[in-house]
């Protein structure tokens, strides 16, 4: 029998849990999973690929993502020292989870962007501007 999602939440795990669904549930981190699932990039490849995130945010990702074993930093010794990142064993198993999701979010980024604006219009504005503060 299969456990159920409550079972699976047993005392002390549900604050290693949460901090596991933090990072793979975090926006960078699976655009990196997504860009890294064909091949070993280079920073600056990322950079292109995701290009609405910053060299900071890119840096710090991927250090976590290496620090959770999810991806790979390899480094050349090559003049100048050059970085490649790839999937691990267990990027590879995330990277079924998040595909989907990145592609889920593609697909219904109109009806979510819709659904805001409809929302967003029926606010008074005290609720307005109590959301902006």
């Amino acid at each position: 029998m299969k456990p159920s999602y409550v079972e699976l939440m047993v005392e002390g795990d549900c604050a290693e849990v949460g901090g596991i669904l933090a990072r793979v549930g975090d926006k960078w981190s699976v655009l990196v999973i997504v860009a890294l699932a064909d091949k070993p990039l280079h920073f600056n490849e990322l950079k292109r690929l995701i290009d609405a995130v910053s060299a900071k945010i890119l840096s710090s990702t991927l250090k976590a993502l290496v620090r959770d074993g999810f991806i790979a930093r390899h480094e050349t010794s090559a003049v100048p020292a050059r970085v490649s990142y790839e999937l691990t064993a267990l990027g590879r198993d995330l990277l079924i989870v998040v595909r989907d999701l990145a592609l889920w979010s593609v697909r219904n980024r109109f009806a979510i962007r819709e659904a805001r604006n409809e929302y967003d219009a029926c606010q008074t504005p005290v609720r307005r501007l109590i959301r902006a503060v």
